[in-house]
């Protein structure tokens, strides 16, 4: 399937600032699920509406978890920023696993609990309600099901910084509130699980679910990191583009970024996103 991605996020200040450092995590990943046929990123920034000023771009590079890593700078005063991908991905179904993806961190490294996806007694519990009498793999899909079963879909009952424990403890919640769980249920289970951002076309048929999207994927011996998106009850096919990981939302950021000077007083954040299905 070729898609093709339209991403604008759109930062306001109330008070003009001197200038914005940023770092991306936007480029699509690289491995036999999907090929980057073309892909732009553009920052721009002034004083009023519609902007003006281009940013520079500085370190451009792959870090050890396999992400592009590209850095960012705009000189102000500044009221507005519009960070914007556009581009075009080639994706292929593989049943969620990540084949030929390069990276160095052992996947160890990814047991480690966070705020976000540290454990409780109610996430405990679900966990060893899962069977693992049929292996890894057949545990990896248990949980995830067992969090589509437990956290409803239902957009606006959670914030940036709800945990694990807290969407279930509510029962609802968005594709980061699962992807949390499902984490947290496999770390508990000792099996290194990470947060993975990026894209998901809906088509007329599908889910109401936002285009930029979160999943997880799971470490399972024999096989790999095998993708896992409970919100859709599904593993990711040539539906999903693959953005960045990390221990959780906050590690896996596409944008982070650090305004320099002045009181810039509230920030105020505007997100688009389309996914489109391109013609062959």
């Amino acid at each position: 399937m070729r898609l093709s991605v339209d991403h604008v996020t759109r930062y306001s200040y109330e008070r003009p600032v001197r200038g914005l450092v940023q770092s991306h995590r936007l480029t699509p990943s690289l491995f036999q699920g999907q090929k980057v046929i073309s892909w732009e990123i553009t920052v721009e920034g002034g004083e009023g509406q519609g902007g003006g000023a281009l940013a520079v771009r500085g370190a451009d590079f792959t870090d050890g978890a396999g992400d592009r890593i590209q850095g960012w700078s705009l000189a102000g005063p500044l009221s507005e920023v519009a960070v914007t991908v556009r581009g075009t991905v080639e994706t292929t179904d593989t049943a969620g696993m990540l084949k030929g993806y390069r990276e160095a961190i052992n996947p160890c490294a990814y047991k480690l609990e966070t705020a976000m996806t540290a454990g409780s007694a109610a996430l405990a519990a679900l966990a060893e309600a899962v069977s693992d009498a049929d292996g890894p793999l057949a545990l990896a899909h248990g949980l995830s099901a067992a969090v589509a079963a437990a956290i409803a879909y239902r957009p606006g009952v959670t914030q940036a910084h709800t945990s694990a424990s807290e969407a279930l403890a509510l029962g609802e919640g968005v594709c980061q509130d699962h992807a949390h769980a499902l984490i947290a249920l496999a770390r508990l289970r000792d099996l290194p699980a990470r947060y993975v951002s990026g894209y998901l076309f809906a088509d007329a048929s599908g889910a109401a679910h936002e285009a930029a999207h979160a999943w997880a994927e799971i470490h399972v011996p024999g096989l790999g990191w095998i993708g896992f998106d409970p919100a859709n009850a599904c593993c990711p096919d040539e539906r999903y583009i693959r953005l960045a990981s990390g221990l959780d939302a906050r590690d896996a950021a596409p944008i982070r970024g650090v305004a320099r000077g002045g009181q810039a007083g509230e920030e105020a954040m505007d997100v688009a996103v389309a996914v489109l299905s391109s013609a062959q």
